[in-house]
């Protein structure tokens, strides 16, 4: 095993005892060659100007700098404490890589895997879960106390459609100039808004109060 840390910048003769890199064009750095099986492993994410600090990386191969690791093999049997060099070893003679998946443990826990195809099971993970994740947002619907029947039902349609899509709704009754001796129909009109919903999965999350010029109730799915 050799390791050779390179520039695009170097003379390419510095590149003439690797074979497999003489019709290639390299850019980045060449992080692991290993000469056995001709395999060359060749750290995308330091060539990526959107890529962070080292602490970023991940910890494989030769990123590994602690003396021991808690070793995994490639088909899942544990081998306990071992040398890292051992387990580097271990993972050349599989032609495969040696990633810390537990960095944090007292030693850190190492798997012997491709990391290329690691790589991308995390990833698709990562996005199946944040496809799952919904964010919920609060719909806000405005309202005066002498809406009409037919406005009325539309905001009832609209409270409706937000809660099923898992969202929060805030109704608010407007109230303006001398409208607000009359605060108590705004009440009222906030109740009925409560009274029609009662057989819908729909919670109240917070009864109707006076705020300013304005009476506001909260929905919320159940």
């Amino acid at each position: 095993m050799r390791t050779r840390f390179c520039s695009s910048s170097e003379p390419p003769n510095r590149f003439k005892y690797i074979s497999l890199l003489e019709k290639c064009q390299v850019y980045g750095i060449i992080i692991h060659v290993k000469t056995r099986k001709r395999r060359t492993i060749i750290a995308n994410e330091d060539r990526s100007p959107n890529k962070g600090t080292g602490k970023d990386k991940p910890l494989i191969n030769e990123r590994i700098r602690v003396r021991e690791v808690r070793l995994i093999d490639e088909n899942g049997n544990n081998h306990g404490v071992v040398p890292t060099s051992q387990a580097m070893k271990m993972a050349e003679e599989a032609d495969l890589d040696l990633v810390v998946i537990s960095p944090n443990q007292a030693p850190p826990v190492a798997k012997i895997l491709n990391y290329g195809k690691y790589k991308y099971e995390l990833e698709k993970k990562a996005k199946e879960a944040k496809k799952k994740q919904h964010v919920v947002d609060i719909k806000e619907i405005k309202v005066r106390y002498k809406i009409d029947t037919h406005d009325y039902e539309v905001r009832l349609k609209n409270i409706r459609k937000f809660i099923s899509q898992g969202n929060k709704v805030k109704v608010v009754v407007m109230l303006r100039g001398r409208e607000m001796q009359h605060s108590n129909l705004a009440v009222e009109l906030a109740e009925k808004f409560i009274a029609d919903l009662a057989a819908d999965p729909i919670t109240v999350e917070k009864k109707p109060v006076i705020e300013g010029r304005n009476v506001t109730v909260w929905f919320a799915p159940q």
